[in-house]
């Protein structure tokens, strides 16, 4: 057995701990570019420039945001917001330390190299419980010319600071919280199956599993339920330390060339893949024991059988009102470049089976 272990310098998680990130920052430098979203909370007292992220980030964005930073002589950034911002706020923080252009660093479509010096420092602060992002190692961007999303990467992009406050949270729209809230689930399941899952990732997918489980829909019909919303925030943090650690699969294979080529959000993206792609990888996988611990985790029955696990998400996405693939524009003249895109996606190498490409149709087309 050999696997490694990376995470956040520090991770602060409790309500009302957003009021420690003002201070956290004045200690980290004394310039601060904050990277946030439209409706995100205001920090005051240690910004010196915005940059704000509309959409999914782009390399584009990157760029003009790392040329703020620069401008403005800042040396510090602070993400407040989902994973867009956090995202966004990592490669900035990257590229002010190692220089260059993002596509020098970015794979898929960059050159791919290595960055050679420590992101400048960083603190990731989530208004949203789904990515997990104030915990991962690398920051996903849109390249619209290339027609995909690929990653930044790098030990060296770990935050300084994850602050997770669930209060946060609380305001969030129901359509959000479910599409958020069936990411965060995404990111405890498919670590768990992964071929890459150890014995740490292990604990914290099965925990964050039981706790999506009992708060979900919960805090997706009562936003107001802190105790669901707390729940949702620490499933979507222990998704990110599983899937910095031991990889994800499928549905975010499929995310990347779906956020790449069309203005679907990611996480309704994923909420509306994850039912197939649980349904194949349970048909084509050779070992089933993983997939029948899901399905005893998130029914609460200790008969479970995997297909239960399956049937379980399916009837939560349709509670929830997740929308298909097709309410964002795809439809089955788009699936052979989706499926080529995902073949070569990095997430796609921890899915726990060799799916092949009839098998990846078929999961879009039950997706549409």
């Amino acid at each position: 057995m050999r696997f490694e272990f990376a995470t956040a310098t520090r991770i602060v998680f409790g309500a009302g701990t957003a009021g420690e990130v003002a201070p956290a920052a004045r200690a980290m430098g004394a310039r601060a570019l904050l990277v946030t979203q439209r409706g995100a909370p205001a920090l005051e007292g240690f910004t010196h420039a915005t940059l704000d992220v509309p959409g999914e980030p782009t390399v584009e964005l990157v760029r003009r945001g790392t040329e703020l930073a620069r401008a403005g002589q800042c040396d510090v950034v602070v993400s407040v917001g989902g994973g867009s911002a956090i995202d966004a706020g990592k490669a900035i923080a990257a590229l002010l330390a190692n220089g260059g252009d993002p596509l020098d660093y970015l794979e898929v479509v960059g050159k791919g190299q290595s960055l050679k010096m420590p992101s400048a420092p960083f603190i990731a602060v989530p208004t949203t419980a789904g990515t997990g992002a104030e915990v991962t190692r690398n920051a996903v961007l849109a390249s619209p010319e290339h027609g995909v999303k690929a990653s930044l990467r790098s030990p060296l992009m770990l935050p300084r600071l994850a602050v997770v406050d669930p209060d946060l949270t609380l305001d969030l729209p129901p359509a959000i919280t479910a599409s958020t809230g069936l990411d965060a689930l995404t990111q405890v399941i498919e670590p768990y199956v992964s071929i890459r899952a150890n014995p740490l990732t292990d604990l914290y997918s099965q925990e964050g599993m039981r706790r999506a489980a009992r708060s979900l829909v919960r805090a997706s019909e009562d936003g107001r339920d802190r105790a669901a919303r707390e729940d949702m925030a620490m499933a979507s943090l222990m998704g990110g330390l599983c899937l910095a650690n031991a990889g994800l699969g499928a549905v975010h294979g499929f995310a990347a060339p779906i956020g790449g080529s069309f203005d679907a959000p990611h996480g309704a993206v994923c909420a509306a893949l994850l039912p197939h792609v649980m349904a194949m990888n349970v048909r084509a996988a050779e070992k089933l024991e993983r997939f029948a611990t899901v399905a005893r985790i998130l029914t609460g029955r200790p008969d479970a059988v995997p297909e239960d696990g399956v049937e379980w998400v399916a009837r939560v996405c349709v509670r929830l009102r997740i929308p298909p693939l097709r309410a964002y524009g795809i439809g089955p003249g788009d699936l052979p470049a989706l499926v080529a895109g995902a073949a070569q996606a990095s997430s796609m190498k921890g899915n726990p089976a060799a799916l092949t490409a009839g098998e990846l149709t078929e999961i879009l087309r039950a997706a549409l």
